[in-house]
């Protein structure tokens, strides 16, 4: 029987960890990867948060990047060196994992079935609160957004949140 030399085991135990932790990682509820390109935070995060792009897949990115002038009815065309990056960037983050294995509907992460499904006990009325406007505005009620934290532990109640939403929030 072949031995097999201490080092060699302690590398490889290490990568089957690294390797299981980053998996891992991809399908918590911190999704913002640590080495955001500065042009993803000042061109996206100007008009909504900079979502992680672990909450949609490769191909949605993709086509999103790619149609720029017509995004979501804004256009939000950047220079072709942005646009490059930025793509290759959300492209190699996207999610892989079984909840984004499948593109939502126009792409938008609020029509995605996981998302659906978390937010399934929110009334209709608690998004167009004027402290939340949409589905899209999760730093209405995420504090840790800004930040790619989902979690629900840190949630708040939305300014204007009714007393019949607040029971519902707790259940």
């Amino acid at each position: 029987m072949k031995t097999v030399n201490p080092l060699t085991f302690i590398l490889m135990t290490s990568a089957l960890c690294l390797a299981t932790m980053s998996s891992a990682m991809a399908d918590s509820d911190q999704l913002m990867p640590i080495q955001t390109p500065p042009s993803y935070q000042q061109e996206c995060a100007a008009c909504h948060i900079a979502y992680p792009p672990g909450m949609l897949p490769q191909n949605s990115w993709r086509q999103m990047m790619g149609d720029l002038e017509n995004h979501y009815g804004t256009d939000a065309s950047l220079d072709d060196e942005t646009v490059k990056q930025l793509t290759q960037w959300l492209e190699s983050h996207a999610g892989t994992y079984k909840r984004v294995a499948e593109a939502p509907p126009e792409n938008r992460i609020t029509r995605s079935k996981w998302f659906v499904r978390k937010h399934r006990e929110v009334r209709p009325e608690v998004w167009r609160l004027d402290s939340v406007k949409s589905a899209a505005n999760c730093a209405a009620c995420h504090t840790g957004a800004e930040r790619g934290e989902f979690d629900d532990d840190n949630l708040k109640f939305p300014t204007g949140l009714d007393s019949r939403s607040r029971r519902a929030w707790n259940d």
